[in-house]
């Protein structure tokens, strides 16, 4: 039995959904330039809807509304695991020269036809699934996940950890 613990890295991503087209970001990787929803990685002491709102206006220069969580994503990467959190929401205009994130080219809105014409260009398949999930759950005028749903209980530890060192 292995004694290493497996630890998947948590990211969270935004699907931006307006008129038609998906607020995506063109990014440089180790595989070239590729396509992605709005994402990173979740930072120590931030809750994930606050990653969320972060990472989209780092990466496209739009202040984030979430309304929903879409879902959770678990996929293997090789050696590394990426749990993803999805979230619904808006945005309204971009900031003015805003610097977008490095390794960010640009954010641009693409239709689902013109991104399934390039899925070549994605960065993951879990970016087509989930815009797939998006429009299903549309369609099906199923409610998104409530952000309620979503909770950050930082107290709730440091409570846990005071009561592990008190030997209770």
């Amino acid at each position: 039995m292995s004694t290493s613990r497996w630890k998947p890295a948590v990211t969270v991503a935004s699907v931006i959904e307006r008129d038609g087209r998906f607020l995506l970001v063109e990014e440089e990787t180790r595989e070239g330039v590729r396509w992605n929803q709005p994402a990173g990685h979740l930072e120590p002491g931030e809750s994930l809807v606050d990653a969320a709102i972060r990472e989209t206006l780092e990466e496209t220069a739009h202040d984030f509304t979430p309304c929903g969580l879409l879902g959770a994503y678990l996929s293997p990467a090789g050696e590394r695991a990426y749990l993803r959190f999805a979230f619904v929401g808006e945005v309204g205009a971009p900031r003015e020269n805003f610097a977008l994130d490095t390794g960010i080219l640009k954010a641009f809105w693409a239709s689902m036809d013109e991104i399934r014409a390039n899925l070549h260009l994605l960065r993951h398949p879990v970016t087509l699934r989930c815009l797939e999930d998006y429009l299903e759950r549309r369609a099906a005028a199923l409610p998104w996940l409530p952000l309620a749903a979503v909770n950050y209980l930082p107290d709730e530890v440091t409570l846990l950890s005071d009561v592990g060192a008190a030997g209770g």
